[in-house]
């Protein structure tokens, strides 16, 4: 009688996490937690989530969508709390450090279709030779230019062989158009100088990234013509001269000649820009490196609905129909890159030259894998502000930083 009891307590466990798991017409239910619909993109999202329903009336996908600023901290808790969702949205940034902690399930590529998904965005997203994140979108940076201001100045426009000699050549000219318009601008800040710097032949750690190397001869020239663009030219605006603006508000007023900034502003520019513009690989000094920027979609260890969990993911990362609502929406770039979604992406006007964001693939460059990436981005990010506010030389702030960062972090 005790075994029949035990055996019958068993059977209404089961039974009972099972209904949990879905709904009243029986399909399996997965929480799906994600930042980058939020502002602007959570009627394509839906739309993604209606379509892979369609394909799987098995699965009921329920969306959370939150602010950027506020996810990483939400996030963090419900994984240590082991309330994590089934899925959810990571950026690379932080990918590693969740793979780290045991907190993603490894995906089986073999039951799954990835064939269409960029190589590089699969790889970005692996921990050995282990898929343990699908990418869904990425995105590099541009050099995007307001041609109006160009034809005032008299002069050319950008081409994908420009390097800074050539963009320093026509922000001055752009410049000298007036006291309030600006030729150049782009951020000082980490991810700005990690990239900067491997253009310069330079790089922030060395190959193994077993240590910094943030004071290299290469590095400090680098940051030195950062910053000389703010205070020796002043092509770029200083934050007295920005009054609270943005570059992408100084940009959209028609007073800004050139933003180094990413594909994720076409349509936001497109909407608002009451100017013709137009983009071309962003230049290099030494050689050409452009950002990769990509978010992907991962499955928790600790979920129960891994296997559905994987189907969702693998949809919003490698199918077409995903890819195509991505590309009309001009939200990034999809990475399942067939023919028809590359030529819709292209379709998708201004820019006219979006040849340009494919042009850029060739030249992308990732921030140091690090656990900790986010604490070294902001300790560094004080020692460049110091350096924009003439406290300290190039040399001197990353003299420092190498000193500091290297004691803190290795």
């Amino acid at each position: 009688m005790k075994k029949l009891t035990v055996f019958i307590l068993l059977v209404f466990m089961v039974f009972t996490i099972t209904a949990c798991n879905k709904d009243d017409d029986g399909r399996i239910q997965i929480d799906f937690l994600n930042f980058s619909s939020n502002g602007g993109q959570e009627e394509t999202l839906a739309a993604m989530i209606e379509a892979f329903e369609t394909e799987n009336p098995d699965i009921k996908v329920n969306v959370e969508t939150l602010g950027y600023d506020d996810y990483f901290t939400q996030l963090a808790i419900r994984v240590a709390g082991n309330q994590a969702p089934d899925v959810y949205e990571l950026n690379i940034e932080n990918f590693k450090a969740y793979a780290d902690k045991g907190a993603l399930s490894e995906i089986d590529t073999t039951k799954i279709d990835v064939s269409q998904v960029h190589e590089t965005t699969l790889e970005a997203f692996q921990i050995g030779s282990k898929q343990y994140g699908l990418p869904t979108k990425f995105s590099n940076v541009v050099l995007i230019y307001n041609k109006d201001l160009f034809d005032e100045a008299g002069i050319d426009y950008p081409t994908n062989d420009w390097t800074w000699d050539e963009e320093l050549e026509a922000a001055q000219a752009i410049r000298a158009l007036g006291d309030g318009i600006f030729g150049v601008s782009r951020p000082i800040q980490t991810h700005e100088f990690y990239k900067t710097v491997v253009q310069n032949g330079g790089s922030m750690m060395n190959v193994d990234q077993t240590e910094f190397t943030l004071n290299s001869v290469e590095n400090i020239e680098a940051l030195g013509m950062m910053i000389d663009r703010i205070n020796e030219t002043n092509v770029t605006p200083n934050a007295e001269q920005l009054g609270g603006m943005g570059d992408w508000d100084l940009f959209l007023s028609g007073r800004l000649g050139m933003i180094v900034t990413g594909i994720w502003a076409f349509s936001t520019f497109a909407d608002e820009a009451d100017f013709d513009w137009d983009i071309v690989v962003e230049p290099g000094i030494k050689t050409k490196a452009t950002h990769f920027f990509s978010d992907a979609v991962v499955v928790s260890s600790k979920s129960k609905q891994q296997e559905a969990g994987a189907k969702f993911a693998a949809f919003l990362s490698g199918s077409e129909e995903a890819a195509l609502l991505r590309a009309d929406a001009n939200w990034d770039l999809p990475v399942a890159l067939t023919d028809e979604v590359v030529d819709t992406y292209k379709s998708i006007t201004p820019p006219l030259n979006k040849q340009a964001v494919f042009d850029s693939l060739d030249y992308l460059v990732t921030p140091p894998s690090l656990e900790r990436f986010n604490e070294i981005a902001d300790d560094l990010k004080s020692y460049l502000d110091r350096a924009i506010a003439k406290e300290l030389t190039a040399k001197e702030a990353l003299d420092q930083a190498q000193a500091f960062i290297s004691s803190k972090y290795e």
